[in-house]
């Protein structure tokens, strides 16, 4: 992608995201109470997209690591002691990871610490607009297969959404595959959360039950 020199507006729908209060926000209902593990953070970061609408920057993770493999994710990661805060450590995860410019992105919130019993990490979603959008590209492949930019139209539409199950029925939320890109786990709940926040999430079949793929349930 080729960087612009105007920058693109905050969209509404994101903004009213960005101005969402914490309390009302459904998932951190659900999750109030729940202990915090080890902070981490990952940068939710939208953009206006090449010629399909507004977009967001998925990575997907080498089928060669030892945790969660293959599995398609936000820019992220473990907070260092050198980040001056989580907004500081979303950005260098998506530098390490994805090589972006920091000059193009505009911060316009954060999510709540959002605690992952599974993982014993607590994550804090920072949430973004691409205004001037840069190349981007998997810095290391041993740890990020491809970077993958999925339009919101595709994610709102409802042939590409469904539930999905752990194959043990001990799991089950809101999941999306778009072509060959299969989101589930806390990326898909944090992104189906976004949508519905934004007024942007159309019907679908929420009882489209199926089981995730076995080459995902290693961790």
């Amino acid at each position: 992608m080729s960087t612009s020199t105007a920058a693109a507006p905050v969209p509404d729908w994101l903004q009213r995201v960005a101005d969402t209060s914490h309390e009302d926000m459904p998932l951190v209902r659900r999750l109030a109470g729940a202990p915090l593990g080890r902070q981490s953070a990952v940068l939710m970061l939208f953009g206006p997209g090449d010629g399909a609408g507004p977009d967001v920057v998925l990575t997907e993770r080498s089928s060669a690591l030892r945790r969660h493999a293959g599995q398609v994710s936000f820019p992220g990661g473990v907070v260092d002691d050198t980040d001056a805060d989580l907004v500081a450590a979303a950005m260098r995860e998506a530098r390490e990871e994805i090589d972006l410019s920091p000059d193009g992105v505009r911060v316009v919130g954060e999510f709540p610490r959002l605690p992952l019993s599974v993982t014993g990490y607590s994550v804090t979603p920072v949430l973004a607009w691409w205004e001037r959008p840069s190349t981007i590209r998997a810095v290391d492949p041993a740890e990020v297969a491809r970077v993958v930019q999925i339009p919101v139209a595709a994610l709102v539409d409802p042939a590409h959404r469904f539930t999905a199950t752990h194959p043990s029925r001990a799991f089950k939320a809101p999941a999306f595959e778009v072509g060959d890109v299969y989101v589930w786990g806390f990326t898909a709940i944090v992104l189906a959360e976004t949508l519905d926040l934004a007024g942007l999430t159309r019907p679908w079949d929420v009882e489209d039950e199926r089981v995730v793929p076995e080459r995902f349930m290693r961790r």
